[in-house]
């Protein structure tokens, strides 16, 4: 089987201009690599294509793919993760992860917690500042915590992040609005524990792969799990797997989060406790890291003893089965 290969290469993006922070969603030679290698492992003939414009010249020049793995970000508007998945929808070429209706809707943290809330899946009460007419009627109670309405990687989520006053909710929210060009999420901050749950799988075969509870060390730049922390985990963040009966309770809000939002093949769903011990849902990535030694879900999976290439594998198989009724190709 042909599988064609989208990302967005990081260092083609610095080269074009693109500054690091502009950069962090995208991938490094090595997740590319790793990626790769996998599924050649596995027994695929993978065609590296690379972003939406490349992938665009190459339909126009006729090349096509029994299946397409999809991991590209994409570069700007609400719809950027949905781009490539959206045109390969219009070519009649299936790919892995989910749709573009799923990449769009979970990329608006607001709408996502919307629709997770109206099924009955615990989320924190939240507004949308959408300009600086709207911070003085955010009336949740204290603390709060801030965040890009629509970013990913913990960009833009930092020491400002947790708010404890009305100019310490101002001066963050003119800061994100100026710099990400986007509005602000603004919503309750949780107390408790907070976890991170791998899944693979769609529908009624989605399955955890994994939880691990996100631990902030004493030189951890900030109780939140933002870019800095992310990026220097090593130093920063401790990951441990939570006792059983916090792990199942994790696993039921997120999977029920997963299905919900009609999520596929594969991603991260964040939870963080509440005052009673509760997981609410957080936020949903549909597109997860997948750098075989850095990125959460393969950590999580790592830890809860799948290995990189078995992760690979389940997301694939989870894909085949969607795509061609369970009647794996000929490979």
């Amino acid at each position: 089987m042909k599988v064609g290969f989208t990302y967005d290469f990081k260092d083609d993006y610095l080269a074009m201009g693109f500054s690091l922070v502009e950069v962090a969603e995208f991938d490094t030679i090595e997740t590319i690599e790793g990626i790769e290698d996998s599924l050649k492992k596995i027994g695929y003939e993978v065609d590296r294509i690379g972003n939406v414009k490349a992938l665009v010249k190459r339909l126009a020049a006729g090349d096509r793919w029994d299946l397409v793995f999809n991991i590209a970000e994409g570069v700007s508007g609400i719809g950027r993760e949905a781009q490539i998945p959206a045109i390969l929808d219009a070519y009649d070429i299936p790919y892995v992860f989910s749709d573009p209706m799923v990449l769009s809707l979970t990329l608006h943290k607001g709408m996502a917690k919307r629709i997770v809330r109206d099924a009955g899946v615990k989320t924190p009460e939240f507004n949308i500042v959408y300009a600086e007419s709207d911070i003085d009627v955010t009336a949740i109670p204290f603390p709060l915590f801030a965040k890009p309405l629509s970013e990913g990687t913990g960009k833009g989520i930092g020491a400002m992040s947790v708010i404890n006053s009305k100019d310490d909710l101002k001066k963050a929210c003119l800061h994100l609005l100026n710099e990400y060009k986007q509005p602000v999420l603004v919503e309750k901050f949780l107390p408790g524990r907070e976890f991170t749950v791998g899944i693979t799988g769609t529908g009624r075969n989605a399955k955890v792969v994994g939880v691990i509870e996100i631990n902030f060390l004493p030189q951890a730049e900030s109780v939140a799990y933002g870019l800095v922390n992310k990026k220097n985990y090593e130093k920063l963040m401790k990951y441990t797997v939570p006792e059983k009966e916090t792990y199942d309770r994790c696993c039921e809000v997120a999977l029920e989060a997963w299905r919900i939002l009609e999520c596929r093949d594969g991603g991260r769903i964040d939870l963080r406790n509440n005052e009673s011990g509760e997981p609410e849902f957080i936020e949903v990535n549909p597109l997860a890291g997948l750098n075989p030694i850095d990125s959460d879900l393969p950590i999580l999976s790592r830890m809860n003893g799948l290995d990189y290439d078995s992760l690979i594998r389940q997301i694939m198989d989870s894909a085949i089965k969607r795509v061609f009724d369970g009647k794996k190709k000929q490979i």
